[in-house]
């Protein structure tokens, strides 16, 4: 078994069910976000207004660089937006087996609705804004995944064993 990667849009669950995966299959855990803020030594909200989402996005694209070099046999939760970038689809296919988490706006939007860490939702109407962004970024994450694992009125004992089921 090689890495298994966790994509999807914000409030997916990725992280979540990145760590109840490592503890399932016994492996280790690598969050894109949270290794990007360890480097970076301030928060994602940060990097975006000082540096802006461009800036962001090219620690993304180098981070996953970083992991073809020296990453096997792990669970790798990736933020939302990185699967926007061809290049990092390319990578995240070399990285390992892609599961998308597939979750609808309201869905996500109930989720979130109380969380002020998402630079991308803070805004007067975060619902509307949920449902384009899921719009415009739902072909790219097809586009990189192997499985899409719909999560919508799913538990995570179910999610796990639909991605358990389908890990090669």
């Amino acid at each position: 078994m090689g890495n298994v990667i966790l994509i999807g849009f914000m409030g997916s669950g990725k992280t979540t069910v990145g760590l109840k995966l490592s503890y399932r299959l016994r492996k280790p855990v690598i969050d894109t976000d949270k290794e990007i803020e360890r480097e970076e030594k301030r928060s994602i909200s940060d990097i975006f207004a000082t540096d802006g989402e461009a800036y962001f996005r090219d620690r993304e694209t180098a981070y996953l660089r970083k992991l073809l070099e020296n990453a096997g046999n792990q669970i790798i939760s990736v933020g939302g937006g990185l699967p926007l970038r061809e290049e990092n689809r390319e990578l995240l296919r070399e990285l390992g087996q892609v599961f998308y988490l597939n979750a609808r706006a309201e869905t996500i939007y109930e989720r979130l609705k109380h969380d002020t860490t998402r630079p991308l939702l803070q805004g007067p109407d975060p619902q509307t804004k949920i449902r384009q962004l899921i719009s415009e970024r739902d072909a790219f994450y097809k586009a990189a995944a192997d499985v899409v694992v719909n999560v919508d009125g799913k538990d995570f004992e179910q999610i796990l064993c639909e991605i358990e089921k389908n890990v090669k």
